[in-house]
C-alpha cells in the first residue's frame, strides 16, 4: 500500500506511543515534538502478495505434514463452545493457505509450509492443559494459538512458559494475564485488554454519546467479566460522574436460560444493557432479551454474529453499539484498493465456494469484526517469522517487541515490549438500517446486511483513551 493510505493512522499511533513511552505517562513538549515525526510500519499486509486462494474451503483445509511451521489452536472444538473454535480455525488456516500458496516461509535454512492444528480443551481447565502439554511435547509444535476464556488463556501460558514456546494470544483480554503476577515473556496479546476496553466504554458514553445515562450490567462470572465491569465503573467515575449503574450481574458461562437476569434488567428501568458476552451466550442473551420485549440498546463486545442479526431483523438489531478495534480507522472501511481486493477475496469464496456448515452461514460472509482481528493477528505474528527467518523463539521475542504493523484492514498495530500488550486504536460502531450503511460499506451493493441493521456511524475513540494499562508492578515496565 502507498503512504498517504497510512496517513491518519501514523498521527493516531504516534500520539498514543509517544503517550506510553514519556517517563509517567506524561504529554510533555517534548513529546509534542516528536509525535510530529511519521511512524513508519516495520511491515504491512499487502493484497498483491496473497497466494492463489482460489480453492480455500476452512471445511476442506489443505494441510500439509512433515517438516513444517506448526501453529497448534487451543480452543473449544466440542461442547456449546464450538463455533468459537471454528472461527478461530477459519482465520488461521486462511493465512496458513495463503502463506503456503506463496511457497511458505524461509526459517533456518529451508523454506517451510505453515501446518495447523487443532487442540480442543472443551472449556475445561484440566482438559486445557492436557491438550497444551500433547501439542508442545508430541506435537512439536512451534506456536499456540488461543483462546475463549482468561482462564484457559493463562493455563496455555504456564504451559507454554515451561516448555519456552510462543503464544498469541487472540482470544482472551483479560489485563491480568498480563500483569506482575503472571507477565510471561512468551505469550503476545493482540486482544484488546478488557481495562482498557471498559475505560473506553466510559469515555464514548460520557464524552462522545451523552444519551443514555443509566446502566445495567450483565456480564460473564469469570475473569474478564469482572474485570470489565471494574473498569467500566471507575471509567465512568471519571468520564460520565451523573451515570448511574442501576443494575449489575455476572452469569455462568453457557447459560441457557438468561430470563431472571432480564426480568431484572426490565424492571431496572435502565438506558442501555452493558455487556461482553460471547458466542454462545451472546446469542442467547440477545435472542431472549427480544423475545421478551426488551428493547434497550445494548453495548456489546461480540454481538455481531449476522446470522442471528439477520434472524431478528432490522427493527430489533437497530441502534446496537458495538467496541471494535477492527474498524478503528473510521469510515469509510474500504479505503483503497488492498482493504478491498482482500474483501472481495473473502467474500466471493463465500458465496462461491464454502457450501459446508457453518462456514456456508452469514456468521462468514464478511470476515469483519472478530473474525478480521484472528486474521489480522495471525499475519502479523507470520510477518514476525518471515522477516526473522527463524523459529528461535528468543529471537522472535526480540523482533516482536516494539514491532509495528499494518493488517490486511488498514488498521495500525504496535507490540508494546515492556508487557506485550498491543497499542492500537478502537471505535464505537453503531447498528442501522440497510439504507444508512452506505457510509461504512462505500462500494457496491453499499450495505452489508439487508436484512438486518449492521454497521454504520463509527466512532473513533481517542488514542490517548485506549492506552493499555499498565502495570507499575511489573519490573519491565517501571520508568516507562
Amino acid at each position: 500500500m502507498r503512504k498517504r493510505d497510512y496517513f491518519l493512522l501514523f498521527i493516531v499511533i504516534t500520539f498514543f506511543v509517544s503517550l506510553c513511552l514519556c517517563p509517567g505517562g506524561a504529554w510533555t513538549a517534548q513529546s509534542q515534538k516528536e509525535s510530529k515525526i511519521q511512524i513508519k510500519p516495520n511491515d504491512a499486509f499487502d493484497a498483491d502478495r496473497m497466494g492463489d486462494m482460489s480453492d480455500f474451503d476452512p471445511a476442506q483445509p489443505v494441510i500439509p505434514s512433515g517438516d513444517t511451521i506448526k501453529i497448534a489452536i487451543i480452543a473449544s472444538f466440542s461442547g456449546p463452545g464450538t463455533l468459537i473454535g471454528q472461527v478461530y480455525f477459519a482465520a488461521v488456516q486462511w493465512v496458513a493457505h495463503d502463506i503456503n500458496k506463496r511457497g511458505g516461509l524461509f526459517v533456518d535454512g529451508k523454506r517451510k509450509l505453515v501446518q495447523v492444528l487443532k487442540g480442543d480443551h472443551m472449556s475445561k481447565l484440566d482438559q486445557c492443559r492436557k491438550v497444551t502439554e500433547r501439542m508442545i511435547l508430541q506435537e512439536k509444535v512451534n506456536f499456540l494459538w488461543g483462546t475463549n476464556g482468561g482462564n484457559m488463556m493463562k493455563v496455555i501460558n504456564d504451559v507454554a512458559t515451561k516448555h519456552k514456546v510462543i503464544v498469541l494470544n487472540a482470544g482472551a483480554g483479560a489485563d491480568s494475564l498480563m500483569d506482575a503476577v503472571n507477565f510471561t515473556r512468551y505469550s503476545f496479546m493482540t486482544m484488546p485488554s478488557t481495562e482498557q476496553s471498559g475505560r473506553a466504554w466510559a469515555y464514548f458514553f460520557g464524552q462522545m454519546r451523552k444519551k443514555e445515562r443509566s446502566f445495567y450490567l450483565l456480564n460473564p462470572d469469570y475473569v474478564s467479566g469482572h474485570e470489565i465491569s471494574e473498569s467500566f465503573k471507575e471509567g465512568l467515575k471519571k468520564y460520565f460522574p451523573e451515570a448511574r449503574i442501576v443494575g449489575e450481574d455476572f452469569y455462568r458461562v453457557y447459560t441457557a436460560d438468561f430470563v431472571p437476569y432480564l426480568e431484572k434488567v426490565k424492571a431496572s428501568g435502565a438506558d442501555i444493557l452493558f455487556t461482553i458476552a460471547f458466542p454462545p451466550d451472546a446469542d442467547n442473551l440477545l435472542k431472549q432479551l427480544r423475545q421478551m420485549g426488551i428493547n434497550l440498546p445494548i453495548a456489546h463486545a461480540f454481538m455481531d454474529n449476522p446470522n442471528l442479526l439477520c434472524e431478528l431483523g432490522i427493527e430489533k438489531t437497530k441502534g446496537m453499539l458495538h467496541l471494535s478495534t477492527a474498524l478503528a480507522a473510521g469510515n469509510p472501511y474500504f479505503k483503497n484498493s488492498s482493504i478491498e481486493k482482500f474483501y472481495r477475496t473473502w467474500n466471493g469464496l463465500w458465496r462461491n465456494k464454502w457450501k459446508t456448515p457453518p462456514y456456508s452461514s452469514r456468521t462468514f460472509e464478511h470476515g469483519v469484526g472478530s473474525l478480521s482481528l484472528y486474521v489480522g493477528s495471525t499475519y502479523w505474528l507470520m510477518s514476525v517469522v518471515e522477516r526473522v527467518k527463524t523459529l528461535d523463539p528468543e529471537k522472535i521475542i526480540s523482533l516482536w517487541e516494539g514491532d509495528t504493523y499494518v493488517y490486511h484492514n488498514g488498521k495500525m498495530v504496535t507490540m508494546r515490549a515492556c508487557d506485550h500488550k498491543t497499542i492500537q486504536g478502537a471505535a464505537v460502531v453503531e447498528y442501522v438500517p440497510p439504507d444508512q450503511q452506505r457510509q461504512s460499506f462505500n462500494i457496491p451493493p453499499y450495505y452489508w446486511m439487508k436484512d438486518a441493521s449492521y454497521i454504520g456511524p463509527i466512532y473513533v475513540i481517542p488514542a490517548e483513551i485506549f492506552v493499555p494499562h499498565m502495570d507499575p508492578g511489573l519490573e519491565r515496565c517501571r520508568r516507562k
